[in-house]
């Protein structure tokens, strides 16, 4: 399978403290792939890198084989890579139907088949259309962040903490809409502290550590690795 992305020596400085120190990742066409790492490790910074929200102090980024670094946030999302922001990042003073319809703000076509696309996979939200989206609760604020990503019609949905400050049963729907989504044809790349639920639906996954790559493997080999088990499952032997 062709790889949809590839970033290739990313390095990313603040202040003159490397936060990423040249790493190398694959993501291949229709596969889910997962980053996981502590906090401060570089996943998002990755993230932003890709998404053109951070310029990279070097690095190559192939889409579909062509450089996108130094390209505009907008020209990214034009292409079809979008991304879902840690801490969801709504408009609280809009409804969930404008939230939405600003996720689309690209398109000049008919949203009508992407909304009911959004609603099948969201029932909640079309409960909810004209509710304010500061007023939902943190798990409907996460379904609305990642139907505000798929309104761009994206090849590739970035996911940054998705699970973050959510309850367990909520955890689940948010990783089941992952599998579906990605079933539907949509590459993912996940960052998430959850890297037991990560790496159960993950097809590859990369460790960050301190800004570079340590291990990388199928979702499966990680998962049974015993050096991944103590650092971020909580398990030992």
């Amino acid at each position: 399978m062709s790889n949809i992305l590839e970033i290739k020596n990313l390095v990313v400085s603040y202040g003159g403290i490397e936060a990423v120190k040249g790493i190398q990742m694959a993501v291949p066409e229709g596969e889910i792939v997962t980053l996981i790492g502590a906090n401060g490790a570089g996943k998002s910074t990755t993230l932003k890198s890709i998404s053109g929200l951070v310029k990279p102090k070097q690095a190559s980024i192939l889409y579909k084989g062509k450089e996108i670094v130094g390209q505009s946030p907008d020209f990214i999302v034009s292409q079809g890579i979008t991304l879902v922001p840690e801490g969801r990042r709504v408009f609280p003073n809009l409804t969930v139907m404008e939230n939405l319809k600003i996720g689309a703000y690209l398109r000049k076509d008919s949203l009508k088949d992407d909304l009911e696309y959004v609603f099948t996979l969201f029932p909640r939200l079309r409960e909810r259309e004209w509710q304010m989206a500061g007023t939902l609760s943190g798990g409907e604020q996460q379904m609305l962040a990642v139907g505000r990503a798929l309104m761009s019609r994206p090849k590739v949905i970035m996911m940054d903490e998705p699970s973050l400050g959510l309850a367990p049963l909520v955890v689940k729907d948010i990783f089941n809409i992952i599998q579906t989504i990605n079933k539907e044809g949509i590459t993912v790349l996940l960052i998430e502290q959850n890297a037991n639920m990560a790496l159960k639906i993950a097809h590859k996954a990369y460790v960050i550590e301190t800004g570079t790559i340590t291990m990388e493997g199928t979702g499966a080999e990680l998962l049974a690795n015993e050096k991944i088990k103590q650092a971020y499952l909580g398990k030992t032997k």
